[in-house]
């Protein structure tokens, strides 16, 4: 079947399908990752005042740990003398708090 003809169909029951263009990443966040689909292709169906989204592309996972700036980053190395990298893993350990990832690394 066409997907003209399929689109009739469909909207003849009442079910409304579009593609969304130009659509260049979809995130999902998750409290311990995020799923990111490069290259999407994002379908709405709408059918009684709901939505649906229908999404197929590259797919790839990785973890949402807090977002660290470079600046607490070279601040924590300062103030306590480690490695960039330690004081990285500190403030992720932290949750990005600064001052309890420099108690940390103080000890």
């Amino acid at each position: 079947m066409s997907p003209k003809k399929m689109k009739g169909m469909l909207k003849s029951m009442g079910i409304d399908i579009d593609e969304l263009e130009g659509v260049k990443e979809v995130i999902i966040r998750m409290p311990d990752k995020e799923i990111i689909i490069e290259n999407p292709s994002v379908a709405i169906m709408e059918a009684q005042g709901n939505k649906t989204f229908q999404i197929s592309g590259d797919v790839r996972e990785q973890s949402s740990g807090p977002a660290i700036p470079d600046t607490d980053i070279e601040l924590v190395a300062a103030q306590t003398g480690v490695e960039p990298e330690q004081a990285r893993a500190a403030l992720v350990e932290a949750k990005g708090d600064l001052a309890e990832a420099i108690l940390k690394l103080a000890k």
